[in-house]
């Protein structure tokens, strides 16, 4: 076997139970650590499911890798906010120093305040967006019912997607590396257009005649 074949194949890397541990903890923690690759390693999961035979018992199934995401990135959510709720002074002023920071809680407050929560799902796909969500609304000191729904959602939504995109390019490309990067490419791409709707200044009301 040469090297291509040995890489061409992902279902090797993926067999057996302990990928879903790695996969939750890995989306657990890239809340306090953006820079882990948990979209990755959940698109490659999916790729290698998507190809899945009887002859592969081991591989990756597509439901039990959806809920596996989704109850970790809600999970991470929850704890980022409730460091950040418990945080004190000293986190406050850290907040205060940062604009970025800042900008979201205010953004956050207001979305939650209206009845909606659509940035918490947006900033799910963003670039470290999810890390500024969560920690905002808890320094913020916002109510968990306000935040945790939305918390589900965004993370149902990005599992769903980022599980859907393994799982097509799988199906169209096989399950080699150049369809986990496909894949992923496109994961990057809605987490640039996330992070511009964020960043679009919110339209100003109109007057009243």
């Amino acid at each position: 076997m040469n090297l291509l074949d040995s890489l061409g194949s992902l279902r090797s890397l993926t067999a057996g139970p302990w990928i879903y541990p790695v996969v939750a903890a890995s989306i657990l923690l890239d809340v306090f650590l953006p820079v882990l690759p948990s979209g990755f390693l959940v698109i490659t999961a999916a790729t290698a499911a998507a190809t899945a035979t009887a002859a592969s018992p081991d591989v990756p199934s597509l439901l039990p890798l959806l809920l596996c995401a989704a109850s970790a990135s809600v999970l991470g959510d929850f704890l980022a906010y409730r460091l950040a709720r418990r945080g004190g002074a000293r986190l406050d002023r850290a907040i205060a120093r940062s604009r970025r920071l800042s900008l979201a809680q205010e953004r956050l407050g207001t979305a939650l305040a209206r009845g909606g929560g659509l940035l918490v799902v947006l900033a799910r796909f963003a670039p470290a967006g999810r890390s500024v969500v969560s920690l905002g609304a808890g320094a913020a000191k916002r109510r968990i019912k306000d935040f945790l729904p939305w918390s589900a959602l965004a993370g149902v939504t990005w599992a769903s997607y980022s599980v859907g995109l393994g799982w097509l390019g799988g199906q169209w490309l096989g399950a080699t590396w150049f369809s986990a990067g496909v894949s992923t490419l496109a994961l990057f791409l809605a987490g640039g257009l996330a992070a511009y709707l964020i960043r679009r200044p919110a339209a100003a009301p109109a007057p009243v005649s």
